[in-house]
């Protein structure tokens, strides 16, 4: 009997994606992707309220999903739906969940951060080979998580307030940048990592792995120019360099770069350097896979279980 087909849907605060797959071998085989970048971080307002423009960017991009759904005759009960940092901050994310709902015919499960950083570690090691204590972070628009393990062990877990579209608010919208801007960047990231800078370094790690966009960013600016995958200070040192010479927003003169990623680019590329400097970081490696992949995990499991 041919197992069935199963839906990943994580909302992020700069991405929402879909992965379907089917079990094979005792392992997601993903048949399908999808993804957008809504940037629903970027409708926050003051009153912590998200804009009905983009609520309904985010809606339009779940009617694609459901339409994909459909295609691929998903049952509900093998979708689960998870959003991260944005929806966990918003005060009217139950008026998202309640337009969802209709949508997509399945609730939306808003995680905490702790439980993001272990789906995210799960989806790395499904997916990414490496042995002995690996720090991985994941940086995406609204949060970065940081998760140090062994094989599938946790260590150490932590979700904190810092991404690339909030900080790209924050920080990087007025061009020409400057140099004053990465400052103010890296002495948030520091405030932000506070008591946790410490416990991760005590901690320690033979390898770091990246994940999600700001790290996706990097290694496909470095593809394209046919340079090694591996993130380093002197990369990062570098591509600030760059950014710093554009005079427009559009970072169009960055060899490399696309007009997707080119939005959020200055901000992911000001909190790795960061996190090098401050983390003494000397590479970084490109995840496998992070949350959507650990949520694949997750519901490959459950179905099995149901199976027995």
């Amino acid at each position: 009997m041919p197992t069935p087909a199963y839906a990943a849907i994580t909302l992020g605060s700069n991405s929402f994606n879909m992965l379907i797959a089917k079990t094979k071998g005792g392992q997601p085989h993903i048949i399908a992707k999808y993804k957008r970048k809504v940037r629903l971080a970027e409708g926050i307002g003051e009153d912590g309220h998200l804009t009905a423009e983009v609520m309904q960017r985010g809606l339009d991009c779940l009617a694609m999903f459901a339409q994909m759904l459909a295609l691929h005759k998903i049952h509900p009960n093998h979708v689960a739906v998870i959003a991260t940092a944005t929806l966990r901050t918003i005060n009217n994310a139950d008026e998202f969940n309640q337009k969802a709902i209709p949508i997509l015919g399945h609730p939306i499960e808003i995680i905490s951060g702790m439980r993001e950083a272990e789906l995210i570690y799960q989806g790395m090691v499904a997916t990414t080979c490496g042995q002995g204590r690996r720090l991985v972070i994941d940086i995406g628009g609204a949060s970065t998580e940081f998760i140090i393990g062994d094989g599938h062990q946790v260590q150490f877990k932590t979700s904190l307030p810092m991404g690339s579209v909030t900080f790209n608010r924050r920080f990087f919208n007025n061009a020409p940048l400057q140099e004053l801007d990465f400052d103010d960047a890296k002495q948030e990231v520091l405030e932000v990592l506070g008591e946790h800078r410490q416990r991760l370094k005590d901690l320690g790690w033979h390898c770091v792995v990246g994940a999600s966009g700001a790290v996706q960013s990097v290694v496909e600016v470095l593809m394209h120019r046919k340079q090694s995958e591996i993130i380093t200070l002197a990369v990062l040192t570098q591509l600030k360099a760059e950014i710093l010479a554009e005079e427009d927003a559009s970072l169009v003169g960055i060899i490399g770069l696309s007009t997707e990623r080119a939005p959020t680019f200055a901000a992911g590329v000001a909190i790795l350097l960061a996190l090098f400097e401050l983390l003494g970081i000397e590479q970084l490696a490109l995840s496998g896979g992070a949350l959507r992949e650990g949520v694949l995990v997750m519901l490959a499991q459950r179905i099995l279980e149901e199976a027995i």
